[in-house]
């Protein structure tokens, strides 16, 4: 049996094409017929791959490689061998990206099972409007009056429920639930996303637990990007909001009434308690726990496993449980550690 190949190269590039791609500098002026199609680590670039190299660590790799063409810096140029084309950028991994997602533009966003208009396989509600270049794959569900626009996929066993506006270029993951949403352009939502269910609202009281009607929508803007297993409640009495650009990882919990700022980055299993907010560009990373009605100011960063209960200054660093600047969270770590060498010793000591 042979083995498959999931992404394929479009036709490559030229080292000039590169170079014109990146605004990099090619180290040699004599003439490069050869042609990247291809990326690859250092320790298993061929010749006709691209590859990066930033970090002295990786200078006996570097040395050793055998790759077409590698992006650096120039003051580590030098550790690359002469059989290697040399391009050299400012930020090497930057334009490393810029050539891979020329070389792959399938991978930026899920295929589809089927051609552009056909629908034979899914059902599709007669209200439901789609313009031209819409692809629906089997077994999908389009309730009445959806909107999809141009180019947008939806993915095999989808369901999107009533009145849901879908914007254009978009990419709705296999088995992805959406209801109660307005989804603007170029959004990617992976398979296996929640979108615009119940948020979790209950008077809590000695003989029950009385539900809270949740009557607000989802609204994701241009541009995010929504990682597979994500689950994002409505708003109760306000609307839930992710901001233009923002990309959230898999496996994360948006409670309802949270806004999210535009060009934000989430990382996987965070958890974000109802009605809490994050202002433009804020980093949460893996695991972060915010409470209710927190803010996190623009351009803060949370550090992994962190525990928020409070608001968090724009441009902060945090981290801890519960989450406090990193610096004092440091120093009491420090500190917590020498005490703890301390008391082993006197506990030795004392045997």
């Amino acid at each position: 049996m042979s083995e498959p190949v999931f992404l394929r190269q479009s036709g490559g590039l030229t080292l000039d094409e590169v170079s014109a791609l990146t605004g990099a500098t090619l180290a040699s002026t004599k003439p490069h017929s050869r042609r990247i199609v291809s990326i690859a680590p250092l320790d298993r670039a061929s010749p006709h791959d691209l590859t990066f190299f930033v970090n002295r660590n990786f200078a006996s790799a570097a040395a050793a490689t055998h790759a077409g063409a590698c992006l650096t810096t120039t003051s580590l140029a030098k550790s690359l061998p002469s059989q290697t084309a040399v391009l050299t950028v400012q930020e090497p991994y930057r334009a490393f990206v810029t050539v891979a997602r020329e070389l792959f533009p399938q991978a930026l966003r899920p295929s589809s099972l089927s051609g552009a208009g056909d629908f034979a396989n899914a059902h599709v509600d007669p209200s439901a409007r789609m313009e031209d270049g819409v692809t629906i794959d089997p077994g999908a569900v389009i309730g009445p009056s959806v909107e999809i626009g141009n180019g947008s996929i939806i993915g095999a066993n989808a369901v999107i429920g009533a009145e849901v506006r879908i914007g254009r270029d978009c990419s709705i993951g296999a088995s992805t639930i959406i209801s109660n949403t307005l989804i603007g352009d170029r959004v990617i939502i992976h398979p296996g996303c929640k979108i615009g269910q119940d948020g979790f609202g209950f008077v809590m009281g000695g003989k029950g637990h009385l539900k809270i009607p949740q009557v607000g929508r989802v609204i994701i803007q241009d541009d995010v990007e929504i990682g597979a297993g994500t689950t994002i409640d409505r708003g109760a009495i306000r609307d839930t909001v992710i901001g233009e650009g923002t990309k959230i990882d898999n496996l994360v919990q948006v409670g309802h009434n949270v806004s999210i700022g535009r060009h934000c980055i989430i990382v996987a299993q965070t958890g974000i308690s109802g009605s809490s907010t994050r202002e433009d560009f804020v980093v949460l990373g893996a695991r972060v726990g915010l409470n209710n009605n927190v803010t996190i100011g623009e351009g803060a960063q949370i550090a992994g496993i962190s525990v928020v209960h409070g608001d968090v200054p724009p441009g902060a660093r945090w981290g801890g449980t519960p989450a406090k600047p990193v610096k004092q969270w440091f120093r009491e770590m420090m500190i917590l550690e020498r005490l703890a060498r301390q008391k082993g010793g006197a506990d030795t000591a004392d045997e």
